[in-house]
């Protein structure tokens, strides 16, 4: 009669290790920083008020105004450019 050959965990166990021995140092180098709160100006939409004027208005010296204009859209979930009096506007500061 042949004889079995008998499966062991040892390199199951040793590969297991090995594989911590290379991920561990790799995951414990991750930093996980939460994002910054982002702040809110709000804006009351006046007659003749465009979303690029209020753009305008709140960007910085350096700013680009059509980036201030996408933020604004995207923070007040709007599907185009038209704008209401007396409409209020989360504007990103």
């Amino acid at each position: 009669m042949g004889r079995r050959k008998r499966f062991t965990l040892m390199p199951a166990i040793a590969l297991a290790a090995l594989g911590l021995m290379v991920a561990l140092p790799t995951l414990s180098s991750v930093r996980l920083y939460a994002a910054t709160a982002q702040r809110y100006a709000t804006v009351t939409v006046r007659p003749g008020d465009t979303l690029w004027s209020i753009a305008a208005a709140h960007a910085g010296p350096n700013a680009d105004v059509q980036e201030v204009v996408d933020r604004i859209s995207d923070a007040n979930h709007l599907h185009g450019g038209t704008l209401q009096p007396g409409q209020h506007l989360r504007v990103p500061e």
